[in-house]
């Protein structure tokens, strides 16, 4: 048997043409180094007072996360009322976990931050020029906005070209089934997963599927013993997703029709740990 090589075509920045209106998308870059746990960096109780705001807000997102269950919509704790300086305590306690995001709309825009506890996330909402409008931590498996506004802007359907490029072979099947699951996709479904590591794709097949699915307008990073990136298509709900080890190198590459991929989901078991280690970073403050 011939072997086949699978070349790595990307869709991180340069990949994309830029926009008729000039605007590029703001890719997450790819972290350089392995992501490892550090522990969160207490203030002193002496740094606390005046910091009632802030003390509170902890504690509200302490009762949110021990009543969290998996079939309730994701809570929201809004941190407007707090000063720079109580956010920026919140912020040094939270600190930052695996998984960042960046949602860009014509309408939405935001970046979100998963905090060292999972499932606890740190919405930041943009206006129109970048201001903040909005800056919320979030309890769930995945932010709403994020859910929400993933595909805002795509397109239902995949055009094919009546005469199919030279050196394409086996992207227009991937993509009339990726079309014909993306229609009858249902919320809560399983995802289905197209492998393409597992199928023999020439660069031509691989440079036809990105052109035809193309790249919506969010991305995200899961870091953890190698790094994910996940990118919205303009195919909804059709997600790219690409497995990288510690030195940065492919190892796995998939299409899957699902409303957000597993692997930037916080599991519920995982949340449950994190409503006691906020416990126990509260107890050492009073």
């Amino acid at each position: 048997m011939r072997h086949i090589d699978i070349p790595v075509v990307g869709i991180g920045p340069g990949s994309q043409p830029a926009e008729d209106d000039g605007a590029e998308l703001a890719y997450l870059s790819m972290p350089t180094e392995m992501q490892t746990y550090s522990p969160a960096l207490l203030p002193e109780k002496d740094e606390l007072d005046g910091m009632d705001e802030a003390l509170e807000a902890l504690y509200r997102l302490k009762s949110v996360l021990e009543g969290f269950t998996a079939q309730a919509p994701p809570e929201v704790i809004d941190l407007a009322g707090l000063s720079g300086a109580e956010r920026t305590v919140v912020g040094q306690m939270l600190g930052e976990g695996e998984v960042s995001a960046r949602v860009e709309g014509a309408e939405t825009s935001a970046e979100i931050q998963e905090t060292r506890l999972a499932g606890v996330w740190r919405v930041r909402a943009l206006g129109p020029h970048g201001g903040l409008q909005r800056d919320t931590l979030e309890v769930g498996d995945i932010p709403a906005l994020l859910r929400n506004f993933a595909f805002a802007n795509t397109f239902d359907e995949v055009v094919l070209d009546r005469e199919i490029p030279d050196g394409v072979l086996n992207a227009p099947p991937v993509l009339v089934e990726l079309a014909d699951r993306a229609s009858s996709w249902r919320p809560g479904e399983p995802a289905h997963v197209v492998n393409l590591t597992l199928l023999p794709q020439t660069e031509e097949d691989l440079a036809y599927l990105q052109e035809r699915l193309g790249t919506g307008g969010t991305t995200l990073l899961s870091r953890g013993y190698g790094n994910c990136r996940i990118t919205a298509t303009r195919l909804h709900p059709v997600w790219w997703v690409q497995y990288f080890n510690s030195e940065d190198a492919l190892i796995l590459n998939t299409l899957e029709v699902t409303d957000v991929p597993v692997a930037a989901l916080a599991a519920p078991e995982d949340i449950r740990d994190s409503a006691e280690r906020l416990a126990e970073m509260l107890e050492t403050l009073t």
